[in-house]
């Protein structure tokens, strides 16, 4: 067994901060959702990334689809509110899971949506009867980002 050193205490150091630096860059500490103002669901989403350890500010305009617009999202590809978490929208009701890839993986796309408001997703009520396609958007574009 090698004797402690200062140098192996500071690689040691050094790694656990890198590794926890690492750790906290999947989750995002904070998250802006704009949505209608009547709107239940978007409250339950809001609850839903409070329960992953998301800090959430809920915003409610009668907006939403300019603000949508002025992110890059056209109106066919727009969920039910729009939420921006480091850097990127997330628009609809994605799951955390999805939210994280984005985030760990760090495309150079504007944000994802899961367009509409699917049964079974995360804030909504029912069971989910089809698998999601969540899009990437790019410049307008959409790409399949993940298929869930």
């Amino acid at each position: 067994m090698k004797p402690y050193t200062k140098t192996t205490g500071t690689i040691s150091l050094s790694l656990v901060m890198i590794t926890s630096m690492a750790t906290s860059a999947v989750h995002a500490a904070e998250a802006l959702i704009y949505k209608n103002p009547q709107c239940g669901c978007c409250e339950n989403y809001a609850d839903y990334l409070r329960a992953n350890d998301y800090e959430v500010t809920v915003k409610p305009t009668h907006e939403l689809p300019a603000l949508s617009r002025d992110h890059g999202l056209s109106d066919e590809y727009q969920g039910c509110h729009l939420a921006l978490i480091d850097g990127y929208f997330v628009s609809g009701h994605v799951p955390v899971t999805v939210i994280e890839k984005l985030l760990s993986e760090r495309p150079d796309i504007d944000g994802i949506t899961l367009p509409g408001m699917p049964l079974g997703s995360p804030g909504m009520g029912g069971s989910k009867s089809e698998p999601w396609k969540i899009l990437a958007i790019d410049d307008g574009n959409p790409t399949v980002f993940v298929t869930q």
